[in-house]
């Protein structure tokens, strides 16, 4: 969890961040959970930037769409109960991210990490693609590279057709012998962060071996795909992507470039301006001045005006 608190005049004034994962349960996002970690964040940020009334917050939260249901009942009256929040935007992080890379403009983002998901908007609706998890999708996401690496270094181990000498010998090297693969992966409950974990071990084999270049071009061309999918097909619409996978550089960039260009001529390609906590910052800030363009959305995309809370003036 990440924390930004600050005014529309000055912008940012402090930030703070949590790496304790919120935890999830029958109603999904537990709001308890997170509001025991927000709340001493967004009390010493506050303390620090001076700022003593919270009239607007954002949240943008993975997974809202499926596991918002008890965020969407409880959060807005524990927000105005403990900073006296008047309006609550509760978004999706992917629109978040897509507000951090492009702004109220239309286009398309994909944001890729252990995940991978695509969000487009012409402005009056949202369209989605992936997302969908280590399981059912996130196609071209750090699990999914991270995934096919292994397979193609088991394959190498049992002597299987489209196996990888060179990424059998990177297995070995941060998980130890080969055989113990399986009892080190299955029971673990962040199976895809593990899965991811291998990605980088992927991109660093793929400029010899022509079987890791194979995997990144093929997550290269999942991405375009999702891109495709969701971007508006008329006007000027810009495509831009976020998240750590994109840190690979030129083995995943280079072939990622030549997809859009055959999937997407028509669209703009332009680097992301910022992260999903800038798109929240900026969804904030846009509530406050009465411009906010992005389309509102039961699953994705819901603004609560609290009763009792501040009035949304210059503070978020």
């Amino acid at each position: 969890m990440r924390v930004a608190v600050g005014t529309v005049a000055r912008g940012v004034l402090a930030r703070r961040r949590s790496d304790e994962p919120v935890r999830t349960g029958p109603r999904g996002i537990d709001p308890e959970h997170l509001m025991a970690q927000l709340v001493p964040m967004v009390r010493s940020s506050a303390g620090e930037s001076g700022v003593t009334a919270l009239g607007t917050a954002v949240l943008g939260a993975t997974g809202l769409a499926t596991l918002g249901e008890a965020l969407r009942a409880e959060l807005p009256t524990a927000m105005e109960r403990e900073f006296g929040v008047g309006t609550l935007a509760l978004a999706a992080d992917a629109v978040t991210a897509y507000a951090g890379a492009l702004g109220p403009r239309p286009g398309a983002v994909v944001a890729a990490g252990t995940g991978l998901i695509a969000l487009g908007t012409d402005l009056t609706g949202w369209r989605r693609a992936d997302g969908w998890g280590h399981l059912l999708g996130d196609c071209g996401g750090g699990a999914w590279i991270g995934r096919a690496g292994l397979e193609a270094a088991l394959r190498a181990f049992d002597g299987r057709a489209g196996g990888s000498p060179a990424l059998l010998a990177a297995v070995e090297r941060q998980f130890g012998p080969v055989p113990g693969l399986p009892g080190l992966l299955y029971p673990r409950a962040d199976r895809p962060a593990v899965l991811a974990s291998f990605a980088p071990r992927v991109a660093e084999c793929a400029g010899d071996d022509p079987v890791a270049a194979g995997i990144l071009r093929s997550a290269a061309r999942e991405m375009a795909a999702s891109a495709a999918a969701v971007c508006p097909a008329g006007g000027e619409p810009r495509v831009a992507f976020t998240g750590g996978l994109f840190g690979m550089g030129d083995v995943l960039v280079v072939p990622l470039a030549e997809e859009l260009a055959r999937l997407l001529p028509h669209a703009e390609r332009v680097p992301a301006a910022g992260d999903p906590l800038l798109g929240s910052v900026r969804i904030a800030s846009e509530l406050v001045t009465g411009s906010l363009s992005l389309p509102r959305d039961e699953a994705l995309l819901t603004v609560t005006s609290v009763r009792g809370g501040y009035p949304p003036a210059d503070h978020f």
